[in-house]
């Protein structure tokens, strides 16, 4: 299993936690985390733009990376969102367990913590 955390900027806490709830619906991530309120500073369009963000990190399989990118595009309001991949490469192997039996179909088996 190869668990990777996925970064994702959203217009508000709303659409944050309406997305990380949906993704975790979907079975897509096993769990997201909000950060809360962030500046970012980008080319857009030709411009410097300078915005508020929420970011908001899931955590799922590498396998279901084109599956929860498809989800954010389909979902998010924005016309090209920020959906990137980062690799685990360590950490608590029951919590990785864990985000392994929560993602992918509803029938899989489940890991209580």
């Amino acid at each position: 299993m190869s668990a990777v955390l996925i970064y994702v900027t959203c217009s508000s806490m709303e659409e944050a936690e309406q997305l990380g709830a949906e993704l975790i619906k979907r079975r897509l991530a096993a769990c997201t985390n909000i950060l809360g309120s962030i500046t970012s500073m980008f080319h857009w369009k030709g411009q410097v733009e300078n915005d508020r963000e929420v970011a908001l990190l899931a955590k799922t399989r590498q396998d279901l990376v084109a599956d929860l990118t498809a989800a954010v595009l389909e979902l998010h309001s924005y016309e090209t969102p920020c959906v990137v991949a980062l690799p685990i490469i360590g950490g608590n192997p029951d919590f990785l367990k864990w985000v392994e039996a929560e993602t992918g179909p509803p029938s899989a088996p489940r890991i209580e913590t």
